[in-house]
């Protein structure tokens, strides 16, 4: 199976085939409107807007699994991110990440990620995330704007933790457009 040929809901709980993604390159984002890394949107939009006409397309996918910290209906959840950070990328449906109803395109994302490498930021993270009794063991997502990076063959090349700044990812999708 390969990334191509999920099928995800989008706010309208329409299905959507990752096909038509093929050939671009992928930021694949969890996403909450009420959390401390919510900012990051901003950062988001300005990547979508420097690259999207070179084959970048970030998909939005908000999680209330973490402190529900995505509370309202995917609708509201679209509506505060265009109103709030201008996000003109697709915003997508809410899902799980993680447990027994995580979302199929995520349970894939995480197998099928080269091994992280934990950097300062990322280990004060973790022993934060410790202090609030959260997963970190294994592939579980750790917290809300999880970052994916997937090439235009549809391989996922690269995870980045929640600290990792969207403008930080310039160079890595630089490299692959």
């Amino acid at each position: 199976m390969s990334l191509y040929d999920f099928k995800v809901l989008n706010t309208k709980k329409e299905e959507v085939s990752l096909n038509k993604y093929k050939g671009k390159v992928l930021l694949i984002v969890n996403t909450a409107t009420g959390c401390g890394f919510t900012p990051q949107y901003k950062g988001l939009e300005e990547l979508y807007k420097k690259y999207q006409d070179k084959g970048l397309e970030i998909l939005d996918f908000p999680c209330n699994q973490f402190l529900n910290q995505a509370p309202g209906t995917n609708e509201e959840v679209a509506e505060f991110c265009q109103i709030n950070y201008g996000v003109s990328f697709e915003t997508f449906g809410k899902i799980n990440v993680n447990g027994k109803n995580a979302d199929p395109l995520y349970k894939y994302l995480k197998v099928n990620t080269p091994k992280e490498e934990l950097d300062g930021t990322a280990k004060k993270f973790h022993q934060k995330l410790k202090s609030l009794k959260q997963t970190i063991a294994g592939t579980s997502i750790k917290w809300n704007f999880t970052k994916f990076l997937v090439n235009r063959q549809g391989e996922v090349v690269a995870r980045f933790h929640p600290t990792v700044k969207p403008e930080d990812l310039a160079k890595d999708i630089e490299k692959l457009l």
